[in-house]
């Protein structure tokens, strides 16, 4: 299945971060910033397959070097919290042809970006590890058609309703900023996540492959599945040299409970339509018969194994023998299990399945509320020991006075100060708070295991149910699809076994009919 990564997210100098770090990341290039006066470099040969600019017509031949467009980028941010750039981090799908990973990207960056006037910087990694993957450092500015930056926003005057412009009180003239473009916009994250979505399902269909991505969440896209939990790098790893880890053995529970949900809702699904077209053949069959009596399930059983007997004729005697044993076996459990609930009729089997749902439904709802807070409190706690971890780091940074001194621990501890803050936002999040109960989460936390237990042991419990009436649906399947039924249109399978003394009775009715109306040969005379 191909992997619906598509991660966005902004260069920021106020986090210690850099356009030109981000570029030399990429491409693997030595590049040296301006802005800090330090050489970028980090080693990309093993992974690196491409790296290119890609420039809207208007814009400077010169930005085509990495180096000239990035330090052009920084110096014109002159704020200590400048934005710098967008970074768009995207998963290539394993099922299109490497060849083809170049094509589609670039048709992805000029349709979305360098049309619209950004500048794109794309690089391809491919360790080789069955995770290829793009960068995109995208710039945020504007040019005007002699290629030089416009300003992120404009000063508007307010008017009021006669046009004119609004005085305060303090003298200046009331007035709002308004953006010279509208990329920061929310809507464009969807916009460019649905375009990569499209050109890789393209892409995909022109492959010959199956697989299609769906860049929406599993709620937007109607699938009621519990989502894993981020294993993160050191997690990774320590699983794929058969270390269990907490997390890893949190998305395997995760997994069986989407499993078993999955299966369950699969097996009532198909019981519901297989009871609405029955429900339809039904009426067909009461119509024909014309009040006569409804076959009850025993009965089609019983015809399942006569027809299954009639199918055997010509079979040698031991395994006729063997075979019809069997047969009888299973349609005696199947006739058993009906006695046993007391469904007679197609509408006490729609009563049965539509009750095996009421009862499987609050305990699935139950089953992932319970899976997502205890993938919650495993976040939490994972968030409060980084957190924990570094703080003292970030304590420091803090206590830096100086803006170039800050500046440089920033770009120092970098990686550290980014997963302190991000460790911050998921316990503000998650807990309300970076203060963190250990004993109330792990209480918390034993209770809905627990609880998930106990509800999953629930759900194999309907595993019978479920496979009794399946059974039953086959085997009267079998019946109704093998004989015809005579109905108008032949819209339903006959079943001559239950109409076989209506239908000769009928037959007599119309031969008495076509007696008592043909004239005697010596009366007419």
């Amino acid at each position: 299945m191909p992997c619906p990564h598509f991660k966005i997210t902004i260069v920021k100098r106020s986090q210690g971060q850099s356009a030109v770090a981000g570029a030399a990341y990429q491409s693997g290039e030595r590049l040296f910033s301006e802005y800090d006066q330090k050489t970028k470099f980090y080693n990309k040969e093993k992974e690196l397959v491409h790296a290119e600019i890609m420039l809207p017509s208007h814009a400077p031949p010169g930005f085509a070097d990495r180096a000239t467009l990035w330090n052009a980028v920084e110096a014109v941010e002159n704020q200590w919290n400048s934005q710098l750039a967008r970074r768009i981090v995207l998963a290539l799908p394993v099922e299109v042809p490497k060849e083809q990973y170049l094509p589609m990207l670039k048709e992805f960056c000029n349709e979305q970006f360098v049309s619209k006037g950004m500048i794109a910087d794309f690089a391809i990694h491919d360790k080789g590890d069955g995770n290829p993957h793009a960068h995109v450092l995208l710039t945020l500015r504007a040019m005007d058609e002699h290629g030089k930056w416009l300003p992120k926003a404009r000063k508007v005057y307010d008017l009021d309703e006669n046009g004119e412009r609004i005085r305060l009180p303090s003298g200046n003239w009331k007035c709002h900023k308004e953006s010279t473009v509208d990329w920061n916009d929310q809507k464009y994250a969807e916009v460019w996540r649905h375009g990569w979505e499209t050109i890789t399902n393209r892409y995909l269909e022109a492959a010959g492959r199956p697989e299609r991505v769906d860049l929406r969440s599993f709620e937007r896209q109607g699938i009621q599945q519990i989502p894993t939990v981020h294993l993160g790098p050191a997690a990774h790893q320590m699983e794929k040299r058969g270390v269990e880890t907490f997390l890893g053995n949190l998305n395997r529970d995760i997994r069986a409970a989407n499993n078993l949900m999955l299966s369950i809702r699969s097996a009532i699904r198909g019981l519901q339509r297989w009871i609405a077209d029955l429900t339809e053949k039904k009426q067909i069959l009461l119509d024909a018969l014309e009040q006569a009596k409804e076959p009850t399930l025993s009965d089609l059983l019983v015809d399942y194994f006569n027809l299954r007997n009639e199918q055997r004729s010509d079979w040698s005697g031991k395994a006729k023998l063997k075979c019809t044993v069997r047969d009888f076996e299973e349609v005696k459990r199947a006739v058993d299990y009906l006695k046993t609930h007391s469904l007679n009729t197609v509408e006490d089997l729609d009563t049965a399945i539509s009750n095996l749902n009421q009862t499987a439904a609050p305990l699935r709802r139950q089953l992932k509320q319970n899976e997502n807070r205890i993938r919650a409190i495993a976040q939490i706690k994972d968030a409060a020991a980084i957190h924990a971890k570094l703080k003292p780091i970030h304590d420091t940074f803090l206590k830096k006075n100086f803006k170039l001194t800050k500046d440089a621990y920033a770009s120092q501890h970098k990686e550290e100060l980014d997963a302190f803050n991000k460790a911050v936002r998921t316990m503000m999040k998650l807990n309300g708070s970076t203060a963190v109960d250990f004993s109330a989460l792990d209480a918390e936390f034993s209770a809905l295991q627990s609880g998930s237990a106990e509800l999953r042991t629930q759900l194999e419990t309907l595993q019978p149910d479920i496979s009794a009436l399946k059974n039953s649906r086959k085997y009267i399947d079998m019946v109704l699809n093998k004989q015809q039924l005579s109905a108008p249109g032949g819209k339903m399978p006959e079943k001559e076994s239950v109409l076989k003394q209506l239908e000769q009775l009928q037959q007599k009715k119309s031969n008495y009919k076509t007696i008592s109306t043909t004239p005697n040969r010596e009366e007419s005379l």
